[in-house]
C-alpha cells in the first residue's frame, strides 16, 4: 500500500486540492533553501519531499503519477529524436549547436505538436 494511501486511511489526509498544492510550493521553497544553503544532504532531502508532495497532489487530481511520469519520458525522447533529425536536416548535430539553437528547435517542435 502506498504511503500516502495508508495515511488517508487513519485520517491524516488534506481536505482539498488547494491544500496540497499550498503544501507542494511550501515544499519548494524549502528546497530552493536548501539549494542556498549548499547543504548536498538537505537539497536531496527537500528534494524528496516535494517530490512527494507533488505526487500527493496527483492522486488528488485522479492522476497517476507514475503514469505521468512516464508519459513525460516518451514525449521527450519523441522530441529529442525528432530535435536529432532536424539538426541533422540542416547539415549539423546537436553537439554542435549552442543550447539557445536546441531550444528554439525544441519549441518549434513543441508547437508543431508532437
Amino acid at each position: 500500500m502506498r504511503l500516502q494511501e495508508k495515511a488517508k486511511q487513519v485520517g491524516f489526509e488534506w481536505e482539498n486540492k488547494e491544500q496540497v498544492w499550498d503544501k507542494v510550493k511550501e515544499e519548494e521553497l524549502e528546497l530552493k533553501e536548501a539549494i542556498a544553503d549548499g547543504d548536498q544532504y538537505k537539497i536531496e532531502e527537500e528534494f524528496g519531499d516535494l517530490v512527494f508532495s507533488l505526487v500527493n497532489f496527483a492522486r488528488f487530481l485522479n492522476i497517476d503519477a507514475e503514469n505521468a511520469v512516464e508519459i513525460t519520458n516518451k514525449k521527450f525522447t519523441k522530441r529529442f529524436m525528432q530535435m536529432e533529425e532536424k539538426a541533422m536536416a540542416s547539415g549539423s548535430q546537436l553537439h554542435a549547436m549552442t543550447l539557445q539553437e536546441m531550444d528554439a528547435i525544441w519549441n518549434q517542435i513543441k508547437r508543431d505538436k508532437d
